[in-house]
């Protein structure tokens, strides 16, 4: 049996990460989704132990289960107790979704999967490129993913909060194996990507 390989996806915010996953997934790669993950997550009864714990009813939803809303307004501060609280959701939830990511890897491995894509926000920062093979980094300038940002309904304020929470994109570029430019249309990111795709599996 062929052992999966996994492409990584490294980027800024609003980069189109997830477009470059989907043009992936439409060339034959299945998708491990973190974000996915990580509201299975917060969905477990120790992490909702915990969260209530630590920061009480103010970030849960009526239903009892947490309010990721509520919650972003908490860890992505740019303030040293914003970045303590961070680093704690981080520490408590990280292990679970690097679980959860691994056990859809096997499941779709040994069920025949030669390559699937791993869009993670924050890819490097939690040490998930160790599952990874290769790594892309999607480019497009600060202003273009800002203004996508804003389309997407943030504010400038939580586009800056998210921005300064993740690695540096020179760090990100400098990991990447190759680059997709997602600046210009859709199509022409569509035709990089499967131009990558077929030098990287030919």
């Amino acid at each position: 049996m062929k052992t999966m390989r996994v492409i990584g996806l490294l980027g800024g915010v609003a980069s189109g990460k997830s477009t470059v996953a989907r043009y992936l997934a439409a060339l034959g790669a299945a998708v491990l989704d973190a974000d996915r993950a990580g509201h299975d997550v917060l969905r477990l009864p120790r992490i909702e132990a915990a969260a209530r714990q630590r920061w009480g009813d103010r970030v849960f939803q009526h239903d009892g289960r947490i309010d990721r809303s509520r919650l972003a307004e908490i860890v992505f501060v740019d303030s040293p107790a914003g970045r303590a609280e961070k680093k704690y959701l981080e520490e408590l939830t990280h292990p679970e979704i690097e679980r959860l990511l691994r056990r859809r890897a096997e499941e779709l491995s040994a069920a025949g999967t030669e390559v699937a894509v791993l869009d993670a926000p924050l890819l490097l920062e939690a040490g998930w490129d160790k599952l990874c093979d290769r790594l892309i980094y999607v480019d497009v300038p600060r202003e273009a993913r800002r203004d996508r940002a804003l389309r997407r309904g943030w504010t400038e304020e939580e586009f800056d909060a998210r921005e300064g929470a993740q690695e540096s994109l020179d760090s990100k570029r400098e990991r990447a194996d190759v680059t997709i430019d997602t600046s210009g249309s859709l199509e022409s990111t569509r035709a990089r990507t499967e131009q990558i795709w077929h030098s990287l599996f030919p």
